[in-house]
């Protein structure tokens, strides 16, 4: 594999995860291993290395710079927009930053990720685990499988002459372990144990298996699985016990590569959403075929947090599970957490696709509110033709988010079409002059002034269709004081509710003044 530069590191990453403040030799430099920063050790000699200045404030990384510079390092990485941009360029050495706000510790995995994608594509740790599959099969002396904790088959041995039965077959054609009551016990008692361990064949058609599960840190990464035909080797136990430190190291790095994908994903999808990148070059990265392909984007938001706090813990869980939904139907995914909001992008390979948009939203609707103990909503925009106009949709969902409740947690834009438009009609009028003052404001005053309803009275009418009956029944009164009323509005304020045209600027500016809907109006005077 090609060494990597800090070109290829900063394209891994997007170019917005980590930013290049200096390059004073330019970005073709060649980058090593990731390290962090120990203030009480000396730096080693580490040509082409990545040092993250951990506890070192930005503005005062200057001696670090010309320190890593005499070590023969890449570049060093600050936490803030006020980097020694004229250090780094003394020194001459590259000077990196990232948000101020960001975990020395996850920049440091994206960065060790980053750099082992940079150079050649991605490591592969799939790649890896087929090998190790079919060393611990021989080592064995039998067929081998890799899982991971829910039963699903990473990686198996390809050892010719090796007995199978009918699980492994089943298994291996959906890369999933059949399930089965039976099966479910023997996992129970495997991950219970802690050393690898001999188990019964299911059933007259299978065989009997050794097993072992993969841990690290006390935490269940998966397991391997050993067709036992009677042959396997004096030593198996020991040689499948060593195969599943090694299975740990690759499952980890496998799921540091998942990490890596996924914020690159998302931090994609966020330009996207803002119109920031080129569709196709998106689409590609994103999986998602050509850039012209139909897509919707979905939005998620828990409905029952205050607190700073909570509102953050809340929205990065719902990120997870939408996340996790999206995955489950589309497979490779981009969902992101943006001011609050879970953003998903949703492919639409023609209407059919596009039907199901709804039928998912309202399933992670119901999970996500189950699971997060508070009510989620969900707001899908418009079915747009390509990337280009992702923003358009977000904007139609963010405005559908405002148009739902308790009644309606779940709705596409066409649902709301006429609130949304009225949102619109909202954001656009806003602070012009044209739709300052006039009848309804004069309304609005002499109700303040005089303590009057006129305003209320009015809007129930045009509500009514400009039926009496109907607006007397929406305020609760005689059909009688409705005329008393509107009559005093006309002499008084001077409303000609004959005129077709003041009627419908007096609806609008009614329905704008009052957002979404305009709530039944109280019984009153």
């Amino acid at each position: 594999m090609d060494v990597p530069t800090l070109s290829d590191l900063l394209d891994v990453l997007g170019g917005s995860s980590v930013r290049a403040v200096a390059a004073p030799a330019g970005l073709g430099v060649p980058v090593g291993e990731v390290l962090l920063y120990d203030a009480d050790a000396a730096l080693p000699d580490t040509p082409g290395a990545v040092l993250l200045a951990v506890g070192v404030r930005a503005a005062a990384a200057g001696p670090l710079l010309h320190a890593a510079a005499a070590a023969r390092m890449a570049a060093v990485v600050v936490r803030g927009a006020d980097g020694p941009v004229e250090a780094a360029e003394r020194a001459g050495i590259a000077l990196l930053a990232v948000d101020e706000d960001a975990a020395w510790h996850r920049v440091h995995l994206l960065l060790s990720s980053a750099a082992g994608a940079g150079g050649g594509g991605a490591p592969s740790a799939s790649g890896d685990l087929f090998a190790l599959a079919d060393a611990i099969a021989a080592a064995v002396g039998g067929a081998t499988a890799v899982e991971d904790p829910r039963q699903r088959i990473l990686a198996y041995s390809t050892v010719p002459g090796q007995t199978v039965d009918e699980d492994r077959r089943q298994g291996i054609l959906g890369l999933q372990v059949p399930d089965s009551p039976e099966n479910a016990a023997q996992y129970r008692a495997l991950f219970a144990a802690g050393a690898p361990l001999r188990l019964p064949a299911l059933d007259g058609d299978n065989l009997p298996r050794l097993a072992v599960t993969v841990r690290a840190g006390g935490e269940t990464l998966g397991s391997l699985w050993v067709v036992d035909d009677g042959t396997l080797a004096p030593d198996a136990v020991e040689a499948l016990a060593q195969g599943a430190s090694t299975a740990a190291l690759l499952l980890l790095r496998a799921r540091a590569g998942q990490e890596l994908a996924r914020h690159l994903g998302g931090d994609l999808l966020r330009r996207v959403l803002d119109g920031t990148v080129d569709p196709d070059t998106a689409a590609h990265r994103l999986g998602l075929g050509a850039g012209t392909d139909p897509v919707r984007v979905a939005a998620f938001v828990p409905a029952g947090v205050s607190t700073a706090p909570d509102v953050e813990q809340t929205a990065l869980r719902l990120l997870d599970l939408v996340r996790l939904q999206c995955e489950a139907r589309y497979g490779r995914h981009a969902c992101v957490l943006a001011d609050g909001v879970v953003y998903a992008l949703l492919p639409a390979a023609g209407e059919r696709g596009a039907a199901r948009h709804r039928q998912l939203a309202q399933a992670i609707v119901d999970r996500a509110g189950q699971a997060l103990r508070m009510p989620v909503r969900a707001g899908l925009g418009a079915l747009v033709a390509g990337l280009a106009r992702a923003v358009d949709s977000r904007d139609d969902a963010d405005l559908v988010l405002r148009c739902l409740d308790a009644e309606r947690p779940v709705a596409l834009v066409d649902d709301v079409q006429a609130r949304v438009t009225l949102l619109r009609l909202a954001e656009l009028t806003r602070g012009k002059r044209e739709f300052e003052g006039g009848a309804w404001e004069r309304l609005l005053a002499h109700d303040a002034e005089h303590g009057t309803d006129y305003s209320r009275t009015v809007n129930a009418w045009l509500a009514a269709g400009c039926d009496m009956a109907g607006a007397a029944e929406r305020l609760a009164v005689h059909p009688n004081t409705c005329r008393y009323r509107l009559r005093q509005a006309r002499e008084q304020v001077g409303l000609d509710l004959d005129d077709p045209d003041e009627r419908l600027v007096l609806w609008l500016r009614a329905r704008l003044s009052d957002g979404t809907r305009q709530a039944e109006p109280e019984a009153g005077r």
